[in-house]
């Protein structure tokens, strides 16, 4: 299937590792130069150097206002991009009773502002060139909470928000807003959580993820980055034009409500 995305340009935020570094992988397999971001600049250069040379350093902790400066003047550099896909983000541990609001804020400025001030950053580029495309990765816990991180659930929500209001705005500028909604995916995150809680009691994390999706998806496993690419690329193609202003759910069925 031709996706016609070849010579187009995108910024992937959190993109030195997990569902970012994969959507990175899978825009530059179609042809498409790359940003790679993060706050750490030496996983910044490893990923690009894993995608070669359609990638492009823009190292920025985009959860500050400086860091998205950082961001956007390497967007500069590179005159404008076609796509922005907002995917920064971590899980949170907590209950609303002992939270502090300094944690409140600092996932609210990750989750949500970021992506604010990145899409007025990028969105005169994108109508310059007439077309462009914003995705946002949420969460399936932006409608489906899980308990125990009650800041990531209600900042995930806050964002799948945002993409809808931004899709009503922004669809006359003929850029097109769409969020994401993944269920579990075998991120490094994922995965050194599953270390760390299994390290005292033989080791067997891959065990402790597989308990985890028997848990909650009926599909019984882990989506892969990889396979969560894939949809994002397709979002990111004409040959998904018409959509506008949705969220989609990639959760293997975890989502039990229609």
């Amino acid at each position: 299937m031709e996706l016609n995305l070849s010579n187009k340009t995108a910024l992937v935020t959190g993109s030195s590792d997990g569902i970012g570094l994969a959507v990175a992988k899978g825009l530059a397999a179609e042809g498409v130069r790359v940003l790679i971001n993060g706050r750490n600049a030496d996983k910044v250069e490893a990923a690009c150097r894993q995608i070669g040379e359609q990638a492009v350093p823009a190292v920025g902790d985009v959860s500050s206002m400086e860091g998205v400066d950082a961001v956007l003047a390497v967007v500069r550099e590179v005159g404008g991009v076609d796509i922005l896909i907002n995917n920064a983000g971590t899980g949170s541990n907590e209950t609303i009773m002992e939270a502090p609001d300094d944690k409140w804020m600092d996932y609210w400025n990750l989750h949500v502002m970021a992506a604010v001030r990145l899409c007025r950053g990028v969105a005169p580029y994108m109508e310059e060139r007439g077309a462009g495309v914003i995705l946002n990765n949420a969460s399936i816990c932006a409608v489906q909470p899980l308990w125990y991180e009650p800041i990531y659930n209600v900042t995930k929500a806050a964002l799948m928000m945002l993409s809808r209001t931004m899709a009503t705005e922004f669809i006359p500028k003929n850029i097109r807003v769409n969020c994401v909604n993944p269920g579990l995916v075998q991120t490094p995150d994922w995965e050194n959580t599953a270390r760390e809680l299994t390290k005292d009691s033989g080791g067997d994390w891959e065990g402790y993820l597989q308990g985890v999706a028997d848990e909650l998806a009926p599909i019984k496993r882990f989506c892969s980055p990889a396979e969560l690419a894939d949809f994002f690329v397709f979002l990111c193609s004409d040959r998904a034009s018409y959509c506008v202003g949705a969220s989609y759910y990639v959760d293997g069925g975890m989502k039990i409500t229609i």
